[in-house]
C-alpha cells in the first residue's frame, strides 16, 4: 500500500476517516473499509492500478456518485476503491450523428441537458438522476420512469471505453445505429456491475426531444381498479411515456408524514400518467384516452402547463428520499412482473403477509417494494420475505431486479434463484475477461 503515493496521474486516499463513506452506497448494505481510494485522473493511473492490483492480489472497485441501491460499489473484500468522480473527459454533441460522447465521471444531469440544448433527448432517467454520474448508470443498466415507452440505458449505448486486464484501455462499438461485425462487447459490459472491466465513457444514442407532454394525475377510489390499466392502455395503442403509481399505504404515508402538496394527494390510489407522442395534447387525442379510462377519468387532473407538470413530478421524484428519511433503516427492491400479471402479483404479496409499501413504475411492471420494518426484525426473518418476494415475482414471468442491479444486496438471492446454467456462463465470462478476479470481486456472481 505504500506504493499508492507514486502512482501517476492520481489522488489517493489512504485516512481511515477519508475511507469510511466508501464502505457504503444507497442501499442497505455495508461493506469493508477499502485498502485505500484512487481517483483516476488519466489512463496512467488505471494501468499502473491493474499492474499492483494482479501483483498484490487486491481488488479494484468502481465507483461513481455513490447513488446505487445494490451494494455494487461497496468493498467485500481486500479492495482498492477507484473513485471515477475526477476522471477527465468531456461531452461532445453530434446533432448530425444524433449521439453524444462523454466521460463516465459526467453528471447524468449534464449529459440529459447537454443534449437538450441541440434538441435532442437522452431518455433514461433513473430517481437520482440530477445527482447520479454516468458510469454508474451505464454499470448498472439503470432504468427510471421512461423505461415505459425508452426501454433501460442499455438501449441507448452506442458504444462503450472499457478498461480491462491488460490494463488498456478499449473501444467497443462505434457512433452510429448500424455495427454489425461480431457479437456487441460493449452490451456485455452495460449492466455487468464493473465485474468484467470498468467503463471509463461511451457514446450515447439520441433522438429528438418530445415536442409536447400531456401530463395528467390520476386517483383511482379502488386500488384494484390501476393495476389492469397498464395493458389495457397498450393493447389500445396508447403507450404511455410513463406510467407511476403510489398504493394506498404509501399514499397514506405520504399525506400523513409529506410535504404539502404530498399532503393534498387525492384518491385511494394514485397514477402519474404521461405521454409525449406529437398530438398527445389535442382534444382527439385526450377525448380517446378518456373513453378508455371511463369512470375512472372522472377526478382526472391534467396538468395545464410546465410549472404543473414539475409540480407532479417533484412529489413522485421525492417519495423515495421521504420513505428513507421516515425509515432508514427500510429495504427497498425493485422487483419486476409481466404488465399482465400485475393483479396475480399483489394478490401474491397480500397471500404472503409482508409487510410492505408499493409504488414505482406500473407501466412496465418495475415495482419498488418497500419493506419500512426491516431494520426492526431478525436478519434471517428479513430474508425469507424476501425469498418470497423474488420467489414470487419469478413466479410470475418476472425477475428480482429490474433496474437497480444485483451487487451485493441480491447477490444469495440472484445465485440460488437463477438457472444454474446462467450462472455457468457469467462464471466462465468472468474468468475468460477477469482471470486474476480484481475487478469488482464478490459482486453478482
Amino acid at each position: 500500500m505504500a506504493r499508492f503515493p507514486n502512482l501517476p496521474d492520481a489522488t489517493v486516499l489512504t485516512d481511515p476517516e477519508a475511507l469510511e463513506p466508501y464502505r457504503r452506497d444507497e442501499s442497505h448494505v455495508q461493506g469493508v473499509l477499502p485498502l485505500a481510494v484512487v481517483l483516476p485522473k488519466g489512463p496512467a493511473a488505471l494501468k499502473e492500478l491493474v499492474r499492483l492490483a494482479k501483483a498484490d492480489g487486491f481488488g479494484l472497485v468502481p465507483r461513481g456518485a455513490g447513488t446505487g441501491k445494490a451494494g455494487g460499489c461497496t468493498p467485500t473484500t481486500r479492495s482498492v476503491v477507484v473513485d471515477f468522480s475526477a476522471w477527465r473527459g468531456e461531452l461532445r454533441l453530434s446533432p448530425q450523428d444524433l449521439c453524444l460522447s462523454a466521460p463516465a465521471s459526467a453528471p447524468l444531469r449534464e449529459v440529459k441537458a447537454t443534449a437538450a440544448t441541440a434538441g435532442l433527448f437522452y431518455p433514461p432517467d433513473p430517481n437520482s438522476w440530477e445527482s447520479c454520474a454516468l458510469g454508474g448508470t451505464l454499470a448498472t443498466n439503470a432504468g427510471g420512469p421512461n423505461a415505459c415507452k425508452y426501454g433501460m440505458t442499455r438501449h441507448w449505448v452506442l458504444s462503450v471505453d472499457a478498461l480491462l486486464d491488460d490494463g488498456e484501455v478499449h473501444t467497443f462499438g462505434i457512433s452510429s445505429v448500424k455495427a454489425n461485425a461480431g457479437p456487441a462487447l460493449s452490451q456485455l459490459l452495460i449492466g455487468s456491475e464493473g465485474i468484467f472491466g470498468f467503463i471509463l465513457g461511451a457514446t450515447l444514442r439520441l433522438t429528438p426531444l418530445p415536442w409536447e407532454h400531456a401530463t395528467l394525475l390520476l386517483p383511482a377510489r379502488r386500488w384494484e381498479d390501476l393495476l389492469d390499466l397498464p395493458g389495457r392502455l397498450v393493447g389500445a395503442g396508447y403507450l404511455p411515456s410513463a406510467f407511476e403509481f403510489f398504493d394506498p399505504a404509501v399514499l397514506a404515508e405520504l399525506r400523513a408524514h409529506g410535504p404539502e402538496e404530498a399532503r393534498r394527494l387525492p384518491g385511494e390510489a394514485l397514477a402519474i400518467l404521461e405521454f409525449d407522442d406529437r398530438g398527445c395534447t389535442s382534444s382527439a387525442f385526450l377525448e380517446g384516452l378518456m373513453d378508455l379510462l371511463g369512470p375512472m377519468a372522472e377526478r382526472l387532473e391534467l396538468a395545464s402547463d410546465a410549472r404543473q407538470r414539475a409540480g407532479i413530478w417533484a412529489v413522485r421524484r421525492m417519495t423515495s428520499s421521504f420513505l428513507k428519511e421516515r425509515h432508514p433503516k427500510k429495504v427497498s427492491e425493485d422487483i419486476v412482473v409481466p404488465r399482465s400479471r400485475l393483479r396475480e402479483f399483489f394478490v401474491g404479496l397480500e397471500r404472503l403477509a409482508i409487510p410492505s409499501v408499493t409504488y414505482g413504475h406500473l407501466g412496465d411492471g418495475n415495482l419498488h417494494v418497500n419493506l419500512l420494518g426491516a431494520g426492526e426484525i431478525d436478519p434471517a426473518a428479513l430474508e425469507g420475505q424476501l425469498m418470497d418476494l423474488f420467489r414470487l415475482a419469478l413466479s410470475l414471468g418476472g425477475t428480482l431486479s429490474g433496474e437497480h442491479g444485483i451487487g451485493l444486496a441480491k447477490r444469495d438471492a440472484f445465485l440460488t434463484l437463477a438457472d444454474p446454467g446462467q450462472i455457468q456462463v457469467l462464471r466462465s465470462l468472468k474468468r475468460a475477461l477477469d482471470p486474476h478476479g480484481i475487478f469488482n470481486p464478490g459482486k453478482v456472481i
